[in-house]
């Protein structure tokens, strides 16, 4: 076709496809050379492209035979991302070249996690964990339920050597983050997990985080990582600021509904309940269990610092500043998120038209789900994956609806978003990695 271009030289490429309509070649392209081993790639075809990952999820359906030599990459041309390549012998798959990663504050919770769906993901590979108070030691030493993987020892920061790594997932404190990663090669890929890069106005971060922005060039270049909503900018990112949790959990659900004039942006109301372990690691006398336990704690009220990216993220789609009224509290269990969140829908709509409309947006995401019926989102549902949960319910008073939205914190709401972004920007299918299933009970 005039989308698909194989040199000469090649014998024969026969694909047979059990589900034709799932796939579309027009948005590829295809190289080819005779200077290199026999391979094929069909992971590197972006992943937005095929509804969040079909491509991959069937690929087992995907029949490839050989005559002669051959070399295929396909790429996607809506991406700038490096193409991946998969290594096909005797018509079947090895596996990708494994793309080196360094994880930069492995020591806290969000680096651990990290660490543990890096574990089942078949193409990256952790050559580099850093923790400076740490240095020297094993991972197992830190968190002993890694005792069982093969990593390499901690590093100071300053003893890393970036020439070893393809990618970075930087899980370092906010303000300690920025000079960091400004040091860095230009040419790694970073995922920054901490909130330096989340604000586009530097003047905010200052007002909201108390120190000036210490790296304003690399602010402009940051992309904020809400996948779902900004998937086609995260692919061509070489930095990515990935979302707080808090801030997930209320963005997936309202953005489609401002986007679509479906409700006011006025009287915004959301109430979020986080476990302990969102606090981090570091010792505090506030996150004690005894002072967690058997109770409920209020906390950031009107001046929580996800705030500013809260209503940065709904101005943007409102075109128009949005204020909301933001509390969140902490909660005696370590992991899991709940936001409830109360909106006035414009008039004429109803809360089955806000159901239809985030059902047609999340239709085809993996990692969204809008529940049906009156089913209520748990966070026990969620503990331990990527997953976002939803649903609309009517308010009592008219006009009004509820929505509520759960994560697991730690995962879709910090290291699996992370892990997400991260292979789009590789160029490879988003959901690899992130195929663990909710823990339960």
């Amino acid at each position: 076709s005039n989308h698909i271009s194989i040199g000469s030289f090649c014998s024969v490429l026969h694909i047979e496809l059990k589900y034709p309509l799932l796939f579309s070649f027009s948005f590829c392209k295809i190289h080819t050379s005779n200077s290199e081993s026999p391979m094929a790639s069909l992971a590197a075809v972006s992943s937005n492209l095929f509804n969040g990952g079909c491509l991959w999820k069937y690929q087992d359906e995907l029949k490839v035979s050989k005559a002669g030599k051959l070399r295929i990459r396909v790429t996607s041309m809506a991406s700038s991302s490096p193409a991946q390549s998969l290594q096909f012998a005797d018509g079947k798959a090895n596996r990708l070249d494994k793309l080196r990663i360094g994880v930069l504050g492995a020591s806290g919770y969000t680096g651990s996690e990290i660490i543990r769906l890096l574990r089942n993901h078949p193409h990256f590979q952790i050559t580099l964990m850093t923790a400076d108070r740490k240095a020297g030691q094993s991972i197992e030493s830190v968190f002993p339920h890694l005792v069982t993987q093969d990593l390499p020892n901690l590093v100071a920061v300053k003893d890393a050597d970036f020439s070893a790594v393809d990618a970075v997932f930087c899980c370092l404190p906010h303000g300690t983050t920025q000079e960091i990663i400004k040091s860095l090669p230009t040419n790694l890929k970073v995922v920054d997990l901490s909130a330096d890069f989340r604000l586009q106005d530097i003047a905010e971060y200052e007002e909201w985080y108390g120190q000036p922005h210490k790296a304003t060039a690399l602010q402009k270049e940051a992309v904020y990582g809400l996948t779902e909503i900004s998937r086609r900018a995260i692919q061509s990112a070489r930095l990515v600021a990935n979302p707080g949790c808090y801030p997930t959990s209320v963005q997936l659900p309202l953005i489609p509904l401002i986007k679509s004039n479906l409700i006011e942006i006025r009287n915004i109301i959301i109430d979020s309940k986080s476990g302990v372990s969102g606090a981090g690691r570091g010792a505090k006398e506030a996150n004690l269990y005894t002072e967690i336990a058997e109770g409920i704690h209020s906390y950031g009220i009107t001046r929580h610092r996800h705030v500013p990216e809260i209503e940065q993220g709904l101005s943007e789609a409102a075109n128009s500043k949005v204020t909301v009224s933001f509390t969140p509290h902490l909660m005696p269990m370590s992991r899991g998120m709940q936001s409830t969140i109360y909106v006035e829908m414009a008039p004429g709509v109803t809360t089955q038209d806000l159901k239809d409309h985030l059902g047609n947006c999340y239709e085809h995401e993996e990692f969204v789900v809008l529940l049906k019926n009156k089913e209520v989102p748990h966070t026990r549902h969620v503990r331990g994956s990527n997953y976002c949960l939803m649903n609309v319910f009517p308010d009592r008073i008219p006009g009004r609806a509820i929505i509520i939205s759960v994560i697991d914190n730690l995962v879709k709401g910090a290291s699996g978003q992370a892990l997400q972004n991260l292979n789009l920007m590789m160029g490879i299918p988003e959901n690899l990695g992130l195929g663990c299933l909710p823990l339960f009970p």
